[in-house]
């Protein structure tokens, strides 16, 4: 209780005391005098002084405890805010609710298994009840000798060349004053040589991600392939702690000055207490007797802040992690839709940027530009904003195509189009068919772009971007530019437009005896082989 509170309480308490005996003996002369001559008055005003004396106390009372109650709701306010990884728990649990969700949308029988697999064990971790320590850095430059030191005893082979820690081995370790178990994990190391040495090295970066706490160990100034990996785990959260090993090599003055560098170079993202020099292995002494004797490490400085950090936040360290870990499922897991979204999406574009090509070259439109308008059917929109999960009907789909069949036309995309595609098309087909064939083939191109920019529209929410449908149509049109793009396009285009038109103009060219005049006119029909409906201006 506060000390004002507390001298209001005793010298209320003396005054209501004193008080009470001064009353006390008034009470009793008066009601002494009272009732000699009237008795019943006597007890009456009694009363009132005892009621009286009693709504004072009360009152009194009830001051002081309006001020606990405060005082304790408060303290349930200050405990409420202090809840922080409950709140990142839940906020977890939520985040893997809806990657269940989303797994429920994957194909893919192998990637669904697992993410289910790591949603579990994210959920599994939750009630855990050990905080997790990674040891992380190059190879052989004493992360199995901070290990060692650290938890007192030979758990892996100190010295060893690099790549001897093969997977991640983990131990525990109980510091005085922390209830948890700790559990540091030796961790492959990265920048090694060969195929083995890039798989061990994935390893290490996966299990740094699923670090509570990250110890980076360096033995020297950070070299850019150490600073960058160090880096980006800081950037995705986690928190590290900077470990200058292997300090017994270097002079004082040395060792002050590396020390100096990696504190500059990290002052961005690690704090300078959040880098120690240890030296977990050291060097055997020879004494002058010709005794070689082995140092005991210098490691009290790692222990002291790791004991330091994990008492302060080894709680909001863990959730975390928990958090952070389930945000990079779902993350994953949308990755893995969207990608299986624009497979779909993209089978539906193919199929319609022909239709539209045969189309258009069986029955040439009169004027170019009314291929922007084309370009489009309205239900291939449709078809693609169901892939999205986005019911659209058919008018929506015609208004939303022409929206984007007039911007084409207004950046002059139709006519870059004919342009590009008229130079591609005149060095492989006959002079003949040109005109059909560039109509043809431009609306499957326009068809191509407009599909793709509906796949960033529907992808964004049925949103253009802050940049409108401008930018975005601009956007395919200079990825449907590349050399590498056109050829291939071409080379589809003349399979599936030119060389269905040449067939049947060789045909038509083709002598025919006078009674098989009514065969010709019936092989003109073969059109329908292609299974492309005539065009209707409804229909675009």
């Amino acid at each position: 209780m506060p000390l004002p509170r507390l001298l209001t309480l005793i010298i209320g308490v003396i005054f209501i005391l004193g008080m009470t005996l001064l009353l006390v003996d008034s009470i009793f002369q008066l009601y002494a005098e009272i009732a000699f001559t009237a008795p019943l008055l006597a007890n009456l005003l009694l009363l009132l002084i005892i009621v009286l004396l009693a709504v004072i106390i009360g009152a009194f009372a009830y001051y002081f405890h309006l001020s606990t109650s405060g005082g304790a709701k408060k303290t349930t306010q200050r405990r409420q805010a202090a809840k922080i990884p409950a709140q990142k728990n839940e906020a977890a649990s939520y985040n893997l609710q809806a990657v269940r969700q989303q797994v429920d949308k994957i194909q893919d029988e192998v990637a669904r298994e697992a993410l289910l697999k790591r949603s579990q064990e994210i959920e599994a971790n939750l009630a855990r009840g050990e905080i997790r320590v990674i040891v992380f850095g190059t190879g052989s430059a004493g992360k199995t000798s901070v290990v060692n030191a650290l938890i007192g005893r030979m758990v892996g082979e100190v010295g060893a060349p690099m790549g001897t820690t093969q997977a991640g081995e983990t131990y525990c370790l109980q510091l005085p004053g922390l209830a948890r178990e700790i559990y540091i994990t030796d961790t492959p190391g990265i920048l090694e040589a060969g195929v083995a040495g890039t798989e061990r090295e994935q390893l290490a970066r996966e299990l740094a991600t699923q670090a509570d706490l990250l110890l980076f160990v360096v033995d020297n100034d950070l070299r850019a392939s150490e600073y960058e990996p160090l880096r980006n785990l800081a950037q995705i959260g986690k928190r590290s702690l900077l470990v200058f090993n292997k300090v017994d090599l270097y002079s004082p003055e040395d060792e002050t000055a590396i020390l100096a560098k990696l504190r500059e170079r990290v002052h961005s993202f690690i704090a300078p207490s959040d880098i120690v020099t240890v030296c977990a292995n050291p060097q055997p002494v020879p004494l002058e007797t010709g005794e070689i004797v082995q140092p005991d490490p210098e490691i009290f400085a790692l222990l002291k802040r790791l004991a330091a950090v994990l008492r302060a936040e080894g709680e909001d360290l863990i959730a975390d992690n928990i958090l952070l870990q389930s945000q990079r499922l779902s993350e994953e897991a949308r990755k893995l839709i969207d990608k299986q979204r624009r497979r779909q999406a993209d089978k539906i574009i193919d199929r319609y940027q022909w239709l539209v090509a045969g189309a258009i070259a069986v029955t040439p439109l009169p004027g170019v530009d009314l291929l922007a308008a084309a370009a489009v059917n309205a239900q291939m929109v449709v078809e693609i904003g169901k892939v999205y999960d986005l019911q659209l009907d058919l008018e929506s789909g015609r208004e939303l195509a022409l929206s984007l069949g007039k911007t084409l036309v207004s950046l002059g995309v139709v006519k870059g189009a004919v342009q590009l595609l008229s130079t591609a098309l005149q060095l492989n087909i006959a002079t003949y068919l040109v005109g059909k064939a560039i109509q043809g083939v431009t609306g499957a191109y326009l068809t191509r772009i407009a599909g793709k920019s509906f796949i960033e529209y529907f992808r964004q929410g049925q949103d253009w971007g802050d940049g409108g449908i401008t930018e975005v149509v601009q956007r395919q049109f200079k990825l449907a530019r590349k050399d590498e793009f056109v050829k291939s396009f071409v080379n589809q285009a003349i399979a599936q437009v030119v060389k269905p038109l040449t067939d049947n103009f060789e045909q038509l060219e083709q002598p025919q005896e006078p009674e098989e005049t009514v065969e010709l006119e019936v092989e003109e029909v073969v059109i329908d082989d292609w299974e492309i409906p005539t065009p209707r201006q409804d229909d675009w």
